[in-house]
């Protein structure tokens, strides 16, 4: 049987003393008593938005190549992981070596083919969706809840809107619930937007019949589709709007440098103006 030993490790007797380094300071900036004003009056719900941006932090200094920066941020998701884990120590619900324990048992159990755990290891690549549906099984039996079968069941709302929505159309997907191609799925972000230009054109003419929140929900439905366009491109829509925002980024900042350059402020030019003038900067930027 292969063991987890037989992976390369470092120096465990310092790893074992900086980790609990890391836990000391996290108690202590938790004690009711010495800790921090600002740490003591954190909760779950409060911290969460940062473990959120904590990770956004460490995608950008991965797109940036800046190992330096990727060290430091990793370091901030850690502290993330070891802040819920105090305070969920707190209450007594687990600890951060329970935390530590679940998701090595988890990688095991999901990798038999590695770790030779089951009698799966001769059948190669293991049945990822039956495995999740095992364990989405004992954590309803151990919460004494019901058990989701739904086909989308296991997408998690916390994540991002666009990942939301990519891995439902992908679980919809596997039970044939989709569109045949990307044309297809092009001409739905065409009905979508007509829809939403009719809601717009009701809304300026008739603002008591139509709501803002029925625009909003057209709105929803096109970006929806634009998620599904490019899950059927095979292409990440989270890296193309990433890329759009970095090109608007590089553009805007290009023209901003050729107005200073002339003496004259962006906001003193008008909505004309500054057209030609970003139509100019594509041109120049254009690859």
């Amino acid at each position: 049987m292969a063991q987890l030993n037989k992976v390369a490790t470092v120096d465990n007797n310092n790893m074992t003393e900086k980790m609990q380094e890391l836990l000391t300071i996290m108690r202590r900036l938790r004690d009711p008593e010495s800790g921090c004003p600002w740490d003591q009056q954190q909760s779950f719900k409060t911290i969460a938005p940062y473990t959120v941006e904590e990770a956004h932090e460490v995608v950008d200094a991965i797109l940036r190549d800046d190992m330096p920066g990727l060290c430091d941020e990793l370091g901030d998701l850690l502290l993330q992981v070891v802040y819920h884990a105090q305070m969920a120590e707190e209450i007594k619900a687990f600890c951060f070596e329970d935390v530590v324990a679940a998701i090595s048992h988890k990688m095991q159990r999901r990798h038999p083919h590695v770790f030779g755990l089951e009698s799966e290891l001769a059948t190669g690549k293991p049945d990822w969706e039956q495995m999740k549906l095992a364990e989405r099984k004992l954590q309803s039996d151990a919460s004494n809840s019901e058990l989701d079968e739904s086909a989308l069941a296991g997408v998690s709302v916390g994540q991002g809107p666009w990942v939301v929505a990519y891995k439902l159309q992908k679980k919809a997907s596997k039970v044939n619930f989709d569109w045949a191609d990307a044309k297809a799925v092009l001409l739905k972000v065409h009905e979508e937007l007509a829809e939403i230009e009719e809601a717009m054109s009701q809304l300026e003419q008739t603002p008591g019949v139509v709501s803002e929140a029925a625009v909003e929900d057209e709105l929803g439905d096109v970006l929806f589709s634009v998620v599904n366009l490019s899950r059927h491109l095979k292409l990440d829509s989270g890296n193309a709007l990433q890329q759009a925002n970095q090109k608007f980024e590089t553009r805007f900042r290009c023209m901003e440098q050729q107005i200073k350059a002339e003496g004259l402020q962006v906001s003193a030019l008008s909505v004309d103006e500054l057209e030609q003038r970003w139509q100019q900067v594509k041109r120049e930027t254009q690859t």
